[in-house]
C-alpha cells in the first residue's frame, strides 16, 4: 500500500498517541499493529493498563493536539507522521523510528544521499578545517551533510555545506537555539538546509534526548564519519548507533598525542573505515547498498505481563549523553573566553598557521601571534618553521 497523508483528524490522533507519556516508538509502532488505527489503539488504552494493573495512561485531550498542530502550522513548521510519503525513507527504515517528527526548511534535502558527520565539541583548528572542507566536497558531489548542530565539529559540517545541503537534528524543539552562538547558522539552516528533531516545539533537551537524536542523525544517513571524538562522546554513541542500524561507520585518524583523537582511532582499531579524503567518503557511499526496511515490531508485543509503555531500549540512561544545563547555567560559549584560552583550546598535536588561528578564534591576527609568543615562552606550545604553530610534545 502506498504511503498517504493523514487527515486532520487521523493527524490529530497520531499527536496524540506519540504525545502520551511512557509510550515510546516501539509501544506505538506495537499498538498501531494490534489495533489498526491511532484512533483505536487510543479507545483501547485505558482497558489495556486496567487490565495490566498499570496506571491510567495520561492521554493529551484532542484540544492540546489542535493547539500544537496550530502552533507547528503558524511556525512555518511541518509534522510528518511515519506512515506518509514525505517522511525520510532511510528514517523510517530503522527501528523504533519516531512516529512522528517536526521539520522545516527544505525537505527534498533528506531524498538525496545522507552522509552524517560529528565530532568533538572541543575540537582543534585543524580538526575544524577538515570537516569543513570535507563538507563542502561532499556537499558539491551531491551529498547531503547531516549532523546536530553542537560546536565544534557538528558546526563546521553544517557552515561547510551550508550552501549545497545539510541537516541539523536538534536534541529539543526547533525553536530552541544551543548552543547560543549558532542563532545565525540554526536560522540559517533553516532556510536553505533542513531543521529536524522528534520532540514538540518549546522543548528544551534533557541529557537522555541527545542519545535520542544521535539515533535519528545515523537513521537519517547510509553512513557516519567521526573527526576527533574522544572514547566516552556522544559521536561514539552515535557511531554505535550507525553500526546497529546497518549503516557505515567512517573515522578519521588523529594523533596518539590528542585526547580528542582517541574516540576516532578506536572506532578505527574496530573496524570503521579510514577516512583521509572526499573520494575516500564517496567510494564507500557508492558502494553501500540501498537502505531496506527492517522488520516491524510483532502485532502481538501487547499480549505480554506487561503493557509496553516504554521508550526504545538502551536510551533510558544519560550517562553517555552531553551535559544540558537550564539556559541560566549554560557554560561560558568559546568565544566569550578568554583569548589565550580560545586559542589553547585550538591547538593540537596538528601544525596549523597563526592566521588559520585567528579565523577560527575570531581574533585579529596580531593578537593571536602575541598569545603564541607567550605561550611559546611558557613552554606549552612550539613554533615550527613557516610560522606554523602545534601543541608541545611536553604539554
Amino acid at each position: 500500500m502506498e504511503p498517504a497523508e493523514l487527515s486532520f483528524t487521523e493527524r490529530c490522533d497520531w499527536l496524540r498517541l506519540a504525545r502520551t507519556p511512557r509510550i515510546g516508538p516501539v509501544g506505538f509502532a506495537r499498538l498501531l499493529a494490534r489495533f489498526g488505527t491511532a484512533e483505536a489503539a487510543l479507545d483501547a488504552l485505558p482497558g489495556l493498563a486496567r487490565t495490566r494493573g498499570a496506571p491510567r495512561p495520561d492521554i493529551p485531550p484532542r484540544t492540546a493536539a489542535e493547539a500544537e498542530l496550530d502552533a507547528i502550522d503558524r511556525a512555518g513548521v511541518r509534522l510528518l507522521a511515519s506512515c506518509e510519503p514525505g517522511y525520510p525513507h532511510a528514517l523510517a527504515c530503522i527501528p523504533a523510528a519516531p512516529p512522528v517528527i517536526l521539520v522545516k526548511g527544505q525537505l527534498e534535502l533528506a531524498t538525496r544521499p545522507c552522509c552524517a558527520m560529528v565530532g568533538a565539541r572541543n575540537a582543534s583548528a585543524a580538526g575544524l578545517r577538515f570537516a569543513r572542507e570535507l563538507a563542502h566536497g561532499l556537499g558539491s558531489a551531491g551529498v547531503t551533510l547531516v549532523s546536530g548542530l553542537a560546536r565544534g565539529i557538528d558546526g563546521a559540517a553544517h557552515t561547510g555545506s551550508l550552501e549545497t545541503g545539510t541537516i541539523a537534528v536538534l536534541a529539543g524543539g526547533l525553536d530552541y537555539i544551543y548552543p547560543p552562538e549558532h542563532y545565525e547558522l540554526h536560522h540559517a539552516i533553516s532556510e536553505r538546509g533542513l531543521l529536524l528533531s522528534e520532540m514538540p516545539l518549546g522543548s528544551l533537551p534533557t541529557a537522555r534526548d541527545f542519545p535520542r537524536r544521535n539515533r535519528l542523525i545515523s537513521g537519517l544517513s547510509t553512513g557516519v564519519l567521526v573527526i576527533e571524538a574522544a572514547v566516552k562522546s556522544g559521536s561514539l554513541i552515535t557511531a554505535r548507533f550507525a553500526a546497529e542500524q546497518g549503516r557505515e561507520v567512517m573515522a578519521v585518524p588523529g594523533s596518539p598525542l590528542d585526547p580528542r583523537a582517541r574516540g576516532a582511532n578506536q572506532l578505527l582499531r574496530d573496524g570503521a573505515h579510514l577516512i583521509e579524503s572526499v573520494e575516500d567518503v564517496l567510494a564507500i557511499l557508492e558502494n553501500t547498498p540501498a537502505i531496506r526496511a527492517e522488520n516491524p515490531p510483532a502485532a502481538n508485543g501487547l499480549e505480554d505481563d506487561t503493557l509496553d509503555f516504554i521508550d526504545w531500549p538502551g536510551l533510558d540512561s544519560a550517562d553517555d549523553a552531553p551535559a544540558q544545563p537550564a539556559p541560566a547555567e549554560q557554560a561560558r560559549p568559546p568565544e566569550q573566553a578568554r583569548p589565550a584560552e580560545r586559542i589553547k583550546a585550538l591547538l593540537s598535536p596538528v601544525p596549523i598557521s597563526a592566521d588559520e588561528l585567528s579565523r577560527q578564534a575570531d581574533l585579529p591576527v596580531g593578537e593571536v601571534r602575541a598569545i603564541v609568543l607567550e605561550l611559546e615562552i611558557a613552554g606549552e606550545i612550539d613554533l615550527l618553521p613557516g610560522g606554523l604553530v602545534q601543541m608541545s610534545g611536553s604539554s
